[in-house]
């Protein structure tokens, strides 16, 4: 029968094995005295975290098996030498060999921390150990909502903002015959087409029906002769570049029948809204607006055009523009002269209903409070978009230049009775608004050069309000 012998295993390599499961026992116990001292007390103490558990080896600890093998006979120097296991039953290992095995492995235990760095002490909240599933459901903080009772969600609600008979502008859920039958400003018919070979707008203005009779001054009855109508064309946002109708006298149903173009390019005429503006006219006091029509280009076929019947709503602006004056202002210290250009008019108030009116500017020199000089430009017949192209030259020696006004008033000319009074602006020391006061102040600081800007009329009754050298004036 043959044996098989078996060499003697290297006491060395048992050592090692011996250590490295003396270590990990002691993991583990100082983690389970960890786990067990931070769910049992009731205070957050400080524990110290001897290493990662489980799995991985210390640094420290593979630096010390790197230094086993350097030096392999110092540490078996101080080591008691195990006895190798055999295949007899009978050897056994005596108690003294025991207890100095032991001694050498607190020794050895010992050697190994005091090379370990110090572990940083960690406040450690209780640690939930469970086995890991392959699927984690995120668990979201409950969040406390606030439960409304449908007394609270009614109470939030504001019928007004939803009712149809609201003061606001808003009139897109309406059809044309509930806009008539509500506000009772008549009707208006009219056409749009676009010519893509001339890059044009054609707007025709037909007729209009049903309008209201104008109201009296007093605003407490109303006045059983008939309005005065014209309408007025712009493309929104620009109301500077408007067209006008003519005035059709005395009727409530007038035929127009008037054609006008715009040049402007077709995307452009998609994004712009077409307004039509019905107005009454009145000679002896400011045009009144009747009612007005707008239609967004982009929601019509412009190139196919349609003509429509559309119901007149309300207008905010009750009275109509008193048109643009363009003045060029220039100064010369040398000569102390002050040069007045009176270039161009548009948009001016229609003052004949018959003609259109006969615009022309009286320009007068206040300085002070005191009137100093008046001259005027020649009168246009029949048009509210007159050019001048009209110099004017005033005497203003350097000192007196910064208490001088310029007092610009556009009047229709009667032969029959006085001038009607179309508009008014001032210019310099008591100037009648903003606008008028930036371009004194640029000429100012631009001697010798001259300097253009429009200005939209005012009223005469608002200028008297803001400059007193208006008063001084007729």
């Amino acid at each position: 029968m043959a044996y098989i012998q078996l060499e003697p295993l290297n006491e060395g390599f048992l050592s090692r094995i011996s250590d490295l499961l003396l270590c990990r026992w002691t993991f583990r116990h100082c983690c389970q005295k960890c786990y067990e001292s931070s769910c049992c007390q009731s205070s957050e103490d400080e524990v110290e975290i001897l290493g990662p558990f489980p799995a991985q080896t210390p640094p420290w600890l593979m630096a010390s098996r790197s230094s086993d093998k350097d030096g392999d006979s110092v540490h078996t120097a101080s080591e008691v030498p195990l006895t190798p296991r055999t295949n007899s039953p009978d050897r056994r290992c005596s108690s003294s060999d025991t207890s100095k095995s032991t001694y050498s492995l607190t020794r050895r235990i010992s050697s190994l921390e005091s090379r370990r760095p110090s572990s940083p002490l960690i406040d450690i909240k209780p640690i939930e150990f469970g086995v890991l599933s392959a699927k984690k459901e995120p668990i979201q903080p409950s969040v406390l909502r606030r439960t409304y009772t449908p007394d609270d969600y009614f109470r939030k609600f504001e019928p007004q903002l939803y009712s149809l008979d609201s003061d606001s502008d808003d009139v897109d859920f309406l059809t044309d015959e509930e806009i008539l039958s509500k506000y009772q400003l008549g009707m208006l018919h009219f056409s749009t087409q676009y010519d893509l070979l001339h890059n044009h707008l054609t707007v025709r203005v037909i007729e209009a029906r049903d309008l209201p009779p104008p109201i009296s001054h007093d605003g407490s009855r109303q006045d059983m002769a008939h309005s005065n109508p014209y309408v007025k064309i712009c493309l929104l946002p620009d109301q500077k570049n408007s067209k006008q109708t003519g005035v059709k006298r005395k009727t409530q149903k007038p035929v127009f029948e008037e054609r006008y173009t715009f040049e402007i390019p077709f995307l452009e005429a998609q994004r712009r809204t077409l307004l039509l503006t019905v107005v009454d006219f009145d000679k002896f006091s400011r045009h009144c607006v009747i009612g007005k029509v707008s239609v967004p280009l982009c929601e019509v076929d412009l190139v196919k055009g349609g003509h429509w019947w559309k119901a007149l709503i309300p207008s905010s602006q009750n009275e109509v523009e008193l048109g643009e004056l363009l003045l060029s202002l220039n100064y010369l210290p040398s000569a102390g002269r002050l040069n007045v250009d009176v270039i161009r008019a548009k948009q001016l108030l229609q003052t004949d209903v018959s003609q259109g009116s006969d615009p022309f500017v009286k320009i007068q020199l206040v300085h002070g409070l005191k009137l100093v000089k008046t001259k005027k430009t020649s009168f246009l017949r029949g048009t509210i978009d007159p050019f001048y192209n009209e110099s004017f030259s005033f005497k203003v020696p350097q000192e007196e230049l910064e208490n001088a006004s310029l007092v610009f008033t556009v009047f229709g000319h009667n032969m029959k009775s006085s001038n009607d009074f179309i508009g008014r602006i001032v210019i310099g020391q008591y100037s009648s608004g903003p606008s008028e006061s930036n371009h004194w102040r640029r000429m100012l600081n631009t001697h010798r050069t001259a300097v253009e800007q429009w200005h939209s009329l005012r009223s005469r009754a608002e200028c008297d309000r803001v400059s007193p050298a208006s008063l001084e004036v007729t």
